[in-house]
């Protein structure tokens, strides 16, 4: 595939293979080794979260792209330009911890722009601080992702976040449902460590809000069939449903509502795509979602991304974190600069701590956590076939 700037990017050979297999290389470049700096996104793009994990990606090669066509990296007086090596995790830890391995295996990748699930973030996270690299994840919400994240053996905070965790946007939704007005809750969770983390905030402070929980279940995040779970939520009555949980297992629940006459208001921190709407259809109008940040509709450039993004893929909408994965990669690109090197990864990683810049999503620094500074939860309801940013 061949653009006008000038970057290398590493994808999985097919969608959907194991990570273990050799990548197809597209060079477009003469560039050699001695000016190229790489660096990996990972994300699932294949199965269910494929839709999501394929927009994180994107939002990233659009950040090297930009980069690379504006002259790339100066360091240390040289000019570099960005390699991006796009591997999949498939949302599964046990990939997500072999395609970790490899990156960190591989001596030429000094950071990582993700990974997408949780679950699969906080079981390469290990991986990641033994290799000194440093990984900003667009999205992995669970508060353990940074909380139990371990740090290098020299003491180095390895992994940063770009959005707000569910211990903030959690309580938040609850908060905003009782200003709805609603008393009488079911909360559903896909038992991954994101979807049930979530689950479990939204009910904790649903319970102290006085909204009663008048069910509470776990199923999977292969879940196809919610009848069971469903028939019992309509039985109680209840006014809202909580699923924590992405948006392919969001949208078959919401569409198994409707069908069952359920016509409780849906609340899910993660349904807020263009893909749900297409997967759930009319039965997705009314959904709320809470955002963790800005969303794409408030950003002071988020009209110009969104044309340029489907510019430059074409038939894609952004999704949810999209902005989010282009902003780590600048993240990346100043920690960079900062350090002065351009292989050494435990600088690079120590720099990302002293980073402060303007980005696509608002000012952007870090607390020496790896928590973003003052982040932001956003409310979206699906109205008329598109998302409405809410406020009450």
């Amino acid at each position: 595939m061949k653009t006008k700037y000038a970057i290398t990017t590493i994808f999985a050979a097919v969608i959907g293979l194991s990570a273990c297999q050799k990548p197809n290389v597209v060079n477009n470049t003469s560039n050699s080794a001695s000016n190229v700096i790489r660096i990996a996104s990972v994300s699932p793009l294949s199965g269910g979260s494929a839709n999501a994990g394929t927009d994180n990606l994107n939002g990233a090669t659009m950040a090297v792209e930009e980069i690379n066509a504006n002259g790339g990296i100066e360091v240390a007086g040289k000019k570099y330009t960005l390699e991006l090596v796009a591997e999949d995790d498939a949302a599964d830890p046990k990939q997500g911890t072999t395609v970790a391995q490899k990156i960190a295996d591989d001596k030429s990748i000094v950071a990582v722009v993700g990974h997408y699930n949780s679950g699969v973030t906080m079981a390469a996270n290990p991986i990641y601080a033994r290799a000194n690299l440093v990984a900003i994840t667009p999205d992995a919400t669970n508060p353990d992702v940074i909380g139990k994240a371990p740090k290098t053996d020299s003491g180095i905070t390895s992994m940063y976040r770009m959005v707000a965790h569910d211990g903030m946007r959690g309580p938040a939704m609850a908060v905003f449902a009782q200003g709805r007005g609603y008393k009488k809750m079911a909360v559903f969770d896909d038992a991954t460590a994101f979807g049930k983390g979530a689950a479990d905030q939204v009910e904790n402070k649903s319970k102290e809000l006085g909204i009663e929980i008048a069910t509470r279940e776990s199923l999977t995040d292969k879940t196809t069939d919610f009848k069971t779970v469903l028939t019992k939520a309509k039985s109680s009555v209840v006014d809202s449903i909580m699923w924590g949980g992405l948006d392919d297992t969001a949208a078959t629940l919401v569409k198994q509502a409707r069908e069952l006459g359920l016509t409780a208001a849906l609340f899910s921190p993660d349904a807020c795509t263009d893909n749900y709407m297409k997967l759930a259809g009319k039965a997705a109008e009314g959904t709320v979602c809470s955002v963790s940040g800005i969303p794409l509709s408030e950003m002071k450039a988020g009209a110009d991304f969104k044309k340029r993004y489907e510019k430059r893929f074409a038939g894609q909408t952004v999704q949810a974190y999209s902005p989010y994965a282009y902003d780590a990669v600048y993240v990346v690109a100043e920690a960079i600069k900062k350090a002065g090197v351009t292989n050494d990864r435990a600088k690079i990683a120590a720099a990302v701590a002293n980073v402060q810049i303007q980005g696509l999503t608002g000012d952007i620094a870090f607390e020496a956590s790896g928590e973003r500074k003052n982040p932001v939860v956003s409310f979206v309801e699906a109205q008329g076939g598109t998302w409405k940013t809410v406020t009450k």
